[in-house]
């Protein structure tokens, strides 16, 4: 069965069971009838999830991966904030009339620092130290931008991704690229595996942009919640068969991480429950 389905159970039972509620207090989010949006909650929650050994998506319903693919390639990739440039639509409440979500995502990847050795924005740094330095302790890229905030539509939800390399003695010589993805606030049935796979396929293409293997994705989101219209969709989800982990690759043709598009996503033997229709998103 796949790993991915006994870890989402296992948090999701969690946080159920066992996590703590926001009802009666003051919270931001809102349902489309103006009702508060609360949720119940668990605080710091770690997943760990190893490439090498099956790609983390859920089979208790599907995950569109290839829409996940295309936001992520949005962000890091097309450097993006504005929703025109996305295909899918889950950006639309967030957006301007212009299209835009403010200096968001895209707009602080795609922003350039100087370094001593030149000017270089937050993707192309990574991969360049990822190249010329694998063992450095400072690859990371950060979205969330104190100064841009009262700028961006949304706050930053995965708003950092720190690369650590590892050297595990493949046959192959290839070393192993690892991430720590770190969320400050994560919606678990509209999001959580939404998310995982969106940046396993991050580290995937960054993995083959730079000659080595995608290894372990660590996912940190300090507030894993289930919003209380939620509740009771979350307990059928997690009551579903669970199947093998369906088998995901990249065209290996493709080595520059600025030429990936969603058509060198590969996915084999992809078998799902039923998806969940009308789920309704809290602003």
């Amino acid at each position: 069965m796949s790993k991915a389905d006994q870890i989402f159970v296992d948090m999701c039972t969690q946080i159920i069971e066992h996590g703590t509620t926001t009802k009666g207090q003051k919270v931001r989010p809102h349902w489309e009838d103006g009702t508060a949006a609360y949720t119940i909650k668990r605080f710091g929650v770690c997943n760990r999830y190893d490439l090498r050994s099956e790609f983390p998506a859920l089979t208790l319903r599907r995950t569109g991966l290839k829409s996940c693919m295309d936001e992520i390639l949005w962000i890091y990739q097309r450097k993006s904030n504005n929703i025109k440039d996305l295909a899918p639509h889950i950006w639309d409440s967030w957006a301007d009339a212009d299209g835009s979500i403010g200096r968001a995502y895209g707009y602080q990847v795609g922003r350039v620092s100087t370094y001593a050795d030149g000017n270089y924005d937050q993707m192309d740094r990574v991969l360049k130290d990822l190249k010329e330095e694998p063992f450095s302790r400072r690859i990371l890229t950060n979205l969330y931008a104190f100064d841009d905030l009262h700028l961006m539509n949304l706050y930053p939800c995965a708003y950092s991704c720190t690369y650590n390399v590892t050297d595990d003695q493949r046959e192959d010589g290839r070393l192993t690229l690892n991430m720590v993805l770190n969320q400050r606030s994560q919606d678990v049935l509209a999001a959580n595996n939404w998310n995982v796979c969106q940046y396993a396929l991050l580290l995937m293409m960054v993995a083959q942009s730079t000659g080595m293997v995608a290894g372990e994705l660590v996912h940190m989101i300090a507030d894993a919640h289930v919003y209380d219209r939620h509740v009771e969709l979350v307990r059928e989800l997690i009551s579903r068969p669970q199947y093998e982990a369906p088998k995901v690759s990249l065209n290996p043709d493709v080595t520059d991480f600025y030429a990936f598009t969603t058509d060198d996503l590969i996915v084999e033997d992809y078998k799902y429950g039923p998806q969940i229709k009308n789920i309704p998103i809290a602003i």
